[in-house]
């Protein structure tokens, strides 16, 4: 097959800022060293990093043992997540740390907190007692069903405290879908809440926990954080109060010494069909990676305010809102609400409250902001911005500037960042102090991270070029596994070429050898012999002042085999007809190519995301061919929003 084509014509560069430069964590040199040092012998480099980034109680003996396609990393080395996010910030040279804010909290009602390290440490030990009164041992699966509260930092501190293993369920999923990951898991014990606030409501938890559990025999103990005060029924024998157990819990829990392979937590992400897949990481190599790639890519200063935006029931949270930050020793911001509650200035206003000076979020959350308007972020005092990120999507470049101009006032670097739930952190970025930014491009590899752009016979494209995303060397944050099932973990990701991981993402490489996301590959469409991804028209369409946002996906076409079909989100006043959608396929020719015309433009207010932000473009599809759609939709944001289109699609 002919390799994925970019129609993308992006040439603006943008250097990094000589002052930042001066000041960066990474600067030029020690990027280039880094590179180097990664390329020649990735084990080396990733050995460095943990040796100067981590505690260990036990030093290694061997740094990777590579089976394919089973990995350790640091064998025999011994450590703990919870002692290297907080203990060690309590003692020694880090001992001023104590009293620094380790969470800044704001609830969606506008409740605040802040907690000190001395003071999460305290709350940690306790309920890591708490949980061990519960009979949790070491090994024991701990399922997290909690909104955004401090409670669940601290829970999940607690378990890697003691060495059990937590699976969190984002707080928006049904009690089927927490009942499916409670069993695949074989958890244990259950934290939750009595609900949380979403949309200026409270939004109930316990219910569904209830519900989950009904007629089940392996769970036979439920913590319950009060956020709300709402009603809820309390099982006598099985429930109880996180306040009350907490109120008699000691402060003193000594960490586990755990091996670096020991199980740190299984992470449920969904596939496009069979059952949601339990993503295993472990300790030594997954810390290693988050640390560093936080320290180097956020560019964290002890007098940093930083907010990644994600929830933590996703792999960012894990990574970049609770584990990267806090072994950092930074000050991480949590907010529990929507970004428009009660106003659309709602997230611009908790940067101007709380000094936020980095800040990392999704382009789906930026494209909505530029819908709603300048006006909003102008409101308010954004000056403290110094450093702005993106994940989880690429970022069309029209979002990018207006992210730079808008957000960061022309000032702020901007690192968009790609990585997977699989690869536990991030793997292609920028790297503020050291790299030229072009808008749309997640530019270079990690150091030590080895990633090429293969074809699919599994030569490696020579730039320019585009087609399959893999990573030819193992990394220390990657996946171990899928939770109970080697032979699907071994057909997922390691059977389209040998011993190599393909993440089913297409991408192209550039006369400068920078990556462009080109999103999934099963959103690749092949239009009269041209393989051209989604990503490029998605931004050729956004690139007009009168699209907020855009879907692109192929239906089947007896001509061309797969014909363009474009679901279209206008920006607020304007007059979505037969006139705007002849417009938006000249400019989309003008602009890329009349091969990438769509066929077909339908408008709408809202397109199918998964709660972490991301277009479910395989729903969009079904929906374009006429189809039902199949597979797993228990990520799905808002069923609603699929129901408009099905009803607009048969009127």
């Amino acid at each position: 097959m002919p390799d994925i084509e970019s129609l993308l014509k992006e040439k603006r560069v943008f250097k990094p800022d000589p002052a930042f430069t001066k000041n960066a964590n990474w600067n030029k040199k020690t990027v280039a060293e880094y590179r180097k040092l990664g390329a020649k012998n990735p084990e080396r480099f990733w050995a460095k990093m943990a040796k100067e980034h981590l505690t260990w109680f036990t030093p290694w003996k061997k740094t990777l043992q590579w089976k394919p396609p089973f990995a350790k990393w640091f064998v025999g080395g011994k450590l703990n997540v919870s002692y290297n996010c907080l203990d060690r910030h309590l003692e020694g040279e880090g001992a001023w740390r104590k009293n620094k804010a380790a969470i800044i909290w704001e609830g969606e009602p506008g409740d605040t907190r802040v907690i000190t390290y001395a003071e999460l440490h305290r709350e940690v030990c306790k309920f890591a007692n708490v949980l061990k009164g519960q009979g949790v041992k070491k090994g024991d699966r701990v399922v997290l069903y909690m909104p955004m509260v401090p409670e669940l930092a601290i829970a999940m501190l607690a378990c890697t405290r003691i060495g059990a293993p937590h699976s969190i369920v984002f707080g928006g999923f049904s009690a089927d879908a927490l009942r499916d990951r409670i069993d695949d898991v074989g958890a244990k014990i259950v934290i939750t809440a009595d609900g949380g606030y979403r949309k200026g409501a409270p939004f109930p938890l316990k219910k569904a926990v209830d519900d989950a559990l009904a007629n089940h025999e392996v769970v036979d103990r439920v913590v319950v954080v009060r956020r709300t005060g709402q009603d809820v029924s309390m099982v006598e024998g099985r429930d109880q109060w996180w306040h009350e157990l907490m109120a008699d819990a000691s402060p003193k829990c000594a960490p586990a010494k755990l091996d670096a392979e020991h199980p740190l937590f299984i992470l449920y992400t969904s596939g496009s069909t069979g059952k949601p897949k339990g993503i295993l990481h472990t300790t030594g190599g997954y810390l290693t990676q988050v640390v560093t790639t936080t320290k180097a890519i956020f560019d964290l200063k002890d007098s940093d305010v930083y907010w990644c935006t994600a929830d933590i029931g996703w792999i960012t949270g894990h990574s970049y809102v609770i584990y990267g930050p806090l072994a950092c020793g930074a000050t991480t911001l949590m907010y529990e609400g929507v970004p428009v509650h009660p106003g659309p200035d709602r997230w611009w206003s908790l940067i101007a409250k709380w000094g936020v000076t980095v800040f990392y979020t999704a382009p789906t959350a930026i494209r909505t902001f530029i819908r709603l308007g300048d006006e909003h972020p102008k409101k308010h005092d954004l000056s403290s911005l110094r450093l702005l990120g993106s994940v989880g999507e690429p970022i069309n470049p029209e979002a990018w500037i207006w992210y730079h101009k808008i957000i960061g006032g022309k000032k702020c670097p901007i690192v968009d960042t790609w990585w997977q739930t699989e690869t536990g952190g991030v793997m292609i970025t920028p790297l503020p102090g050291a790299v030229d930014t072009k808008p749309g491009s997640a530019t270079l590899p990690f150091p030590g991270i080895d990633a090429e752009v293969y074809t699919e016979e599994g030569d490696p494209t020579k730039p320019p070029g585009g087609g399959l995303l893999v990573v030819r060397k193992p990394w220390p944050g990657m996946l171990r596994g899928i939770w109970g099932d080697p032979q699907r973990f071994k057909e997922q990701y390691w059977s389209q070429y040998k011993d190599t991981y393909f993440a089913g993402d297409g991408a192209h490489r550039d006369k400068q050898g920078y990556f462009w996301i080109m999103g999934r590959i099963d959103d690749v469409m092949n239009i009269s012999g041209h393989r051209i991804g989604t990503m490029e028209v998605e931004s050729a369409l956004v690139s007009h002042s009168s699209v907020a946002e855009a879907a692109v996906v192929g239906r089947p076409d007896d001509i061309t085999g797969t014909a363009i079909v474009a679901f279209v989100s206008p920006t607020g006043g304007t007059d979505a007809g037969d006139e705007l959608k002849q417009t938006l396929r000249a400019h989309v020719s003008k602009e890329i190519g009349a091969i990438a015309r769509p066929a077909e433009i339908r408008f709408t207010d809202a397109l199918p995301k998964t709660r972490s932000g991301k277009i479910m473009r395989r729903l969009l599809r079904d929906i374009a061919s006429g189809k039902e759609s199949k597979g797993d939709t228990s990520t799905l944001e808002d069923f609603s929003v699929l129901a408009k289109l099905r009803e607009s699609d048969e009127t």
